[in-house]
């Protein structure tokens, strides 16, 4: 199996070394080049073909997360996007999901998380790590309490891919329900076992965490998680949580 290749974005030069040589002493990895700013990570996620690009929040000219809605948007660019910063904010956080990132995580986290968050987004999941999980919580019980939805912005709208207003996407089925009409819920043609894992999913677990609570193989537990998301009709387990909130299911 050939290495993951990764591209860090950042613009501290130091921040960029450290997360190279992290990253480069693990094998699997590959780092095959940086960049500095938003627009050069575009440029370069389209010449070196990465799997992860590891993309810094603030930076001078295009920010990340304008980097990353470009990345994701551009269907010549196979790579997922890890958001990785050293501001816990709420706004940033839902700012990159809603872009499409499959990841976020804070820049103090530990070398061993970073390398997990690289395997886990560039095997096609989505990273949800407690302390986000937690951020999206809150933000649903705020929301929820308060009427407004969070990171809804009024050009949501307009935008292909058009979301709930909580970053998460409006399931197809729930909009047209299978037989046509408005109002079908989705999460209703969960089995018992996929319903018990997106509660799993839902606090934060690994698939590795899944498996070994509920005695499975993580290829089993892979498998309901992406019964579950196209049940549901979202893309990631992120907006799996999401949308599991949203609904009372957890």
């Amino acid at each position: 199996m050939s290495d993951l290749r990764v591209l860090i974005v950042d613009d501290q030069a130091l921040v960029r070394g450290g997360f190279r040589t992290i990253l480069d002493s693990e094998p699997g990895i590959s780092v095959v080049g940086e960049a500095a700013d938003g627009a050069a990570a575009v440029d370069l996620a389209r010449e070196l073909d990465p799997d992860v690009v590891c993309m810094d929040v603030q930076m001078p000219g295009v920010d990340g997360l304008e980097a990353t809605r470009r990345i994701v948007a551009d269907p010549g660019i196979r790579a997922a996007v890890l958001v990785l910063t050293t501001f816990n904010r709420e706004d940033y956080l839902f700012e990159a999901l809603d872009a499409g990132a499959s990841g976020f995580l804070l820049k103090n986290s530990s070398p061993e998380q970073l390398i997990e968050a690289v395997g886990v987004v560039g095997r096609g999941d989505a990273l949800l790590s407690p302390d986000v999980t937690r951020a999206v919580l809150a933000r649903l019980v705020g929301a929820g309490s308060s009427g407004a939805a969070p990171g809804a912005r009024s050009e949501d709208a307009s935008r292909p891919g058009d979301s709930t207003g909580r970053g998460a996407p409006r399931p197809r089925a729930e909009r047209h329900g299978a037989d046509g009409h408005v109002g079908a819920r989705p999460h209703e043609q969960l089995t018992e076992r996929e319903a018990e894992v997106l509660g799993l999913v839902a606090l934060g677990m690994s698939n590795q965490e899944i498996a070994s609570k509920l005695y499975l193989g993580e290829a089993t537990v892979k498998t309901h998680v992406s019964k579950v998301l196209q049940k549901l009709g979202v893309r990631d387990r992120i907006h799996a949580v999401v949308y599991a909130y949203e609904h009372g299911l957890v």
